[in-house]
């Protein structure tokens, strides 16, 4: 959902063609398969187009290739970093840059697709302005 909600959001702003936007698992239980049903319904809802993709497999050498790996919630957040070891990434918690830093809520656990999406669209979009702000774009 982060995925396709960011893409959505950059090229909304003008800003496409200075994002590469991806998104990595830390386990290896939904790997391959597409993005839920009930993220689906969420963003096809919200008018947000479904970045076409299968998950895989966060590794070392993703790590090395991205400027910013932000995870949903802690657990998350501590796989990431001991998958990906010390790597050029910053990596943190993507509601870290809102005013209110939590973790997302996890639809795996509430089955609550609005409550996500509504974490989500804040973290991104106080993400995309904390970019702007400090000039990294």
């Amino acid at each position: 959902m982060a995925e396709s909600y960011f893409d959505f959001l950059v090229r909304q702003r003008g800003y496409a063609g200075r994002f590469s936007v991806s998104s990595a698992a830390t386990h290896t239980d939904e790997l391959g398969n597409i993005p839920h049903y009930g993220t689906r319904e969420k963003l096809a809802a919200e008018g947000i187009p479904l970045v076409p993709h299968r998950a895989r497999l966060l590794t070392r050498q993703y790590g090395a290739e991205q400027d910013y790996i932000l995870g949903m919630d802690s657990e998350n957040l501590r796989y990431m970093r001991r998958i990906l070891g010390s790597c050029r990434a910053h990596t943190g918690l993507l509601l870290d840059y809102s005013a209110r830093p939590r973790a997302i809520a996890d639809p795996w656990y509430t089955g609550n697709f609005d409550e996500t999406f509504s974490d989500i669209s804040e973290g991104c979009n106080a993400f995309l302005e904390y970019l702007l702000r400090e000039r990294l774009i």
